[in-house]
Order: C-alpha cells, then sequence, then structure tokens
C-alpha cells in the first residue's frame, strides 16, 4: 500500500484546469461576439447608405426600410440632405448598434 505524502500535488492539475475553463470560454464569447457586432455593424452603415440614396431619390418609405430589415429606421431632412438613421439590436446582449447617413435630395 502506498501512503499519500503532505503535500502531494496530484489532481491539482484537473481542478486548475476546471477553474480556468470558464474563464477561457467567456474570452471566446465575448471575442466572438464583438467579431459579429463589427460586422453587423458595418453591414448596418453600408445599408444605411443605400436608404438614404434610396430616400433622395423619392421612392417609398417601404422601400427605403426593406433596405436595412430588422432595423428601426428614422429617415429626416436637413435642407438638401435625406438622412436615414438605424438602430438595431447587437448581437451581444444589452448592445445597440446603430448607422446614420445623409445624401443630396433629388439622388443626383
Amino acid at each position: 500500500m502506498r501512503r499519500r505524502r503532505l503535500g502531494d500535488d496530484r489532481g491539482s492539475v484537473v481542478a486548475e484546469f476546471a477553474v480556468a475553463l470558464p474563464a477561457v470560454v467567456l474570452v471566446l464569447a465575448l471575442g466572438a461576439g464583438a467579431l459579429a457586432a463589427s460586422g453587423r455593424q458595418v453591414r448596418m452603415q453600408d445599408a444605411a447608405a443605400d436608404a438614404a440614396r434610396l430616400a433622395a431619390r423619392g421612392e417609398s418609405d417601404a422601400r427605403v426600410r426593406a433596405a436595412a430589415p430588422g432595423a428601426a429606421t428614422v429617415i429626416s431632412t436637413e435642407g438638401d440632405l435625406v438622412c436615414v438613421r438605424l438602430t438595431a439590436p447587437g448581437p451581444l446582449p444589452g448592445l445597440t448598434l446603430s448607422a446614420s447617413s445623409c445624401a443630396l435630395a433629388g439622388g443626383l
């Protein structure tokens, strides 16, 4: 029979791994969420520019809103510019993404 010595470290690697694993998973999840949020932000900015050009050409509000499905759309006029502001929930809880763009009225 083998006697255990004081200060035996058997099993400590498993315990340290069990403590570190949730932290590593959390960091990876947050990184993936940040990457998804930045990709969605770029797509929203592009959609806002498209929607502003559509609104400046005089397209219907339904067509302008169709440029960014799933996003709340606000269309406003500022002098000779037609501006569109989009807001949508982000991929991470509590994160809201927004984008805005303006185009010259008349669309020319």
